[in-house]
């Protein structure tokens, strides 16, 4: 086993931990505490999907400051946030607190969950944008989701398409260059970022990450595997930050794709599926 292997979660901490504070100010927390309806962005774009929550146990996967989780709170869900660093999860804590919304939150990697947690406990486990790279097993994680479901419970994701995690900024001619790779490496992808993906001064204090790219393809055979049955799958054309510099344009919604011919790339999706 590669140290690079070994190390991605220790890595991968580090990197989480020194853009919470760049997050806290970035996310713009005071709109939520201005405004008891306010949804996160990444919610309110799937809220016709995801339908009625109210009086569901929903548990948010990696829910970092916990503005989708807080969001999902006040579709009247009861819910829980679990999160592999704490300094994110004080922030979520002091968040849902200012709002007066009960939100349990707990700290512990996804692949821990149903030990922290307790088996079949929730209706739907969601999952946000930016998630799934972070994990070097797939089918573990959709065994853990279907552990964590109760029977006929729903899996509800938003995520990053793996086409564009494969993609370089544009070249100055404006061509997309497939750069990094599509399907899952041995050991994942380093990267050395100095800036977070919100306006912020300074550097982050630890600036290398180790990412993992899953094709569609190794997804949902993992959720097959898992007996969780596909329902819907969605692509779409846009996502809520920009990730292809001055080759996208912010759309009426807060969303970004490409500024050119914007069908040529499937930028994120949502899947749903139903255990057994």
């Amino acid at each position: 086993m590669s140290s690079q292997k070994r190390d991605y979660v220790a890595i991968n901490l580090a990197n989480w931990n020194s853009r919470v504070p760049h997050h806290e100010q970035g996310y713009e927390l005071h709109r939520f505490r201005e405004d008891p309806r306010r949804l996160s962005d990444v919610v309110a774009f799937d809220r016709a999907r995801l339908g009625d929550v109210r009086g569901l146990d929903v548990v948010h996967l990696q829910c970092h400051i916990g503005t989708d989780t807080l969001s999902l709170a006040r579709l009247g869900a009861r819910v829980t946030g679990l999160d592999f660093s704490e300094p994110a999860l004080s922030v979520a804590r002091r968040l849902a607190a200012e709002c007066g919304a009960e939100i349990e939150y707990v700290c512990s990697t996804v692949y821990d969950a149903v030990a922290a947690l307790g088996a079949e406990r929730f209706d739907v486990v969601y999952t946000g944008v930016g998630a799934l790279c972070w994990l070097d097993d797939i089918q573990r994680w959709a065994a853990t989701v279907a552990a964590l479901l109760k029977p006929g419970g729903r899996l509800f994701l938003r995520e990053g398409h793996p086409m564009l995690w494969a993609l370089a900024e544009p070249r100055p001619d404006g061509l997309l260059v497939v750069e990094y790779p599509y399907f899952k490496v041995e050991g994942g992808t380093l990267f050395h970022e100095k800036q977070t993906y919100v306006p912020h001064e300074g550097e982050l204090a630890a600036p290398d990450s180790i990412s993992f790219n899953h094709g569609l393809g190794e997804i949902v055979t993992a959720l097959f595997a898992a007996n969780l049955r596909l329902t819907a799958l969605t692509e779409h054309d846009s996502v809520p930050w920009n990730p292809l510099g001055d080759g996208m344009v912010q759309d009426e919604r807060g969303e970004w794709r490409l500024r050119e011919r914007p069908e040529r790339l499937a930028a994120s999706y949502t899947l749903q599926a139903v255990k057994g």
